[in-house]
């Protein structure tokens, strides 16, 4: 039987715009609603070594420039973004039997750049998404509490860290 019910998505970027921007790597968790993992997805995505030297500049980059590195690193061995699309979508197919809610930290971001690129995974996710940092701006601005995650800007470690930040913030609840 097919349990999971969030897809916890991040995708890194070129940059923030996507209409210039392209994804340069994809991560998912699929997890049930208790945040147990049932399932993890990973891809590079193979972008013109022209983009990258164009958008992969500015203050952000410069202040990641371990993770820009790696990032570039790894672009040779990267797959078309059509083929990933294809994987998340039997990833979807073999762990989701519903509705499929998206997750993560500023979500809505990732979700244009899915939108943009991968349209046929955009058909399949739920209106509806479970956005990390709407918990962050109540907790920060209201309560003055903050979780202190740590920004490695590599798509699997930003999942895991916005996974125990919504744990976190939940503990107040009990």
């Amino acid at each position: 039987m097919k349990k999971a019910k969030l897809l916890w998505l991040d995708l890194e970027m070129t940059g923030l715009d996507p209409k210039k921007d392209r994804i340069l790597e994809v991560a998912a968790i699929a997890t049930d609603f208790k945040f147990n993992e049932i399932a993890t997805y990973e891809a590079v995505v193979k972008v013109p070594d022209t983009l990258i030297k164009e958008r992969m500049v500015g203050p952000f980059w410069e202040k990641n420039q371990k993770s820009r590195d790696a990032l570039i690193a790894q672009n040779a061995s990267g797959k078309s973004i059509k083929i990933v699309e294809k994987e998340l979508l039997d990833f979807l197919d073999q762990n989701f039997s519903q509705t499929i809610y998206l997750a993560g930290n500023s979500i809505h971001q990732d979700r244009k750049f899915i939108e943009n690129e991968m349209p046929e995974l955009n058909k399949r996710l739920h209106y509806r998404m479970l956005d990390v940092s709407s918990w962050k701006i109540y907790f920060e601005e209201a309560l003055h509490k903050k979780f202190i995650k740590p920004e490695n800007h590599r798509a699997l470690d930003d999942i895991n860290g916005s996974i125990e930040e919504l744990k976190w913030y939940l503990t107040f609840l009990k």
